[in-house]
C-alpha cells in the first residue's frame, strides 16, 4: 500500500490587497466675490438672491437717499419701486426703494429710516421721474411726507382721506 502524500489544490495566486484610497482634503472654500456695487462709494453688502429677490442692499441716512439715487441712475440702475415699513414699536418708518439694472441681472435695496411722528424725506423724482407715482403711494398708504414731491395728493385713496391705512396703529 503506498501513502498518498495529499497535495494543496491547484491554487491561483491572488492579487496582494489593495489599502482603500486615502479621501483627498476638502477643497478651500471659494472666494466669496465681492458684493455688486462694491466699487461704489457706498457700503453695499451682498444678499443671498434665492433667499431675499435682490442681490445687494445698503443702509443710508435719510439725507443720502437723494444722492444715492444720483449714484445708481449714473450706474445705469432703475427705480423699481418705493415702499414703506412701518415700525411701531420703534418709533421708525423705514422707507425702501428698489432698483434694478436692465442690462444686468442686477436687483438692488437701499433703506432708510425716519422718525415715525415726523415722517419726512427728501423725493427722489428728480432723478427717477417715476418716483412721483411710488411715493404718492407711500404717502397714501404710510403718510410719508415726500419733499418737494410736486403733487402729493391722494393717489389710490379717497381725495378726502385723512388717514394712512399701512400704518400698524390704523383702525378704520
Amino acid at each position: 500500500m503506498s501513502s498518498t502524500v495529499p497535495q494543496p489544490p491547484n491554487s491561483v495566486p491572488q492579487p496582494a490587497a489593495t489599502p482603500a484610497p486615502v479621501p483627498a482634503p476638502p477643497a478651500p472654500p471659494a472666494p466669496v466675490p465681492p458684493p455688486p456695487l462694491a466699487h461704489l462709494p457706498l457700503p453695499f453688502k451682498g444678499v443671498d438672491y434665492a433667499a431675499k429677490g435682490y442681490h445687494c442692499e445698503v443702509t443710508v441716512s435719510p439725507d443720502q437717499v437723494v444722492g444715492v439715487a444720483e449714484i445708481l441712475d449714473k450706474e445705469g440702475l432703475s427705480l423699481d419701486t418705493i415702499t414703506g415699513v412701518d415700525w411701531l414699536a420703534e418709533g421708525q418708518m423705514e422707507v425702501v426703494y428698489d432698483y434694478f439694472h436692465p442690462a444686468k441681472a442686477l436687483r438692488a435695496v437701499v433703506r432708510t429710516r425716519i422718525p415715525r411722528d415726523n415722517p419726512e424725506i427728501a423725493s427722489i423724482h428728480k432723478v427717477f421721474p417715476g418716483a412721483n407715482w411710488h411715493e404718492r403711494e407711500t404717502h397714501d398708504f404710510f403718510g410719508i411726507r415726500f419733499l418737494g414731491h410736486p403733487n402729493l395728493t391722494p393717489f389710490l385713496l379717497p381725495e378726502d382721506a385723512d388717514f394712512h391705512p399701512l400704518r400698524k396703529d390704523y383702525a378704520p
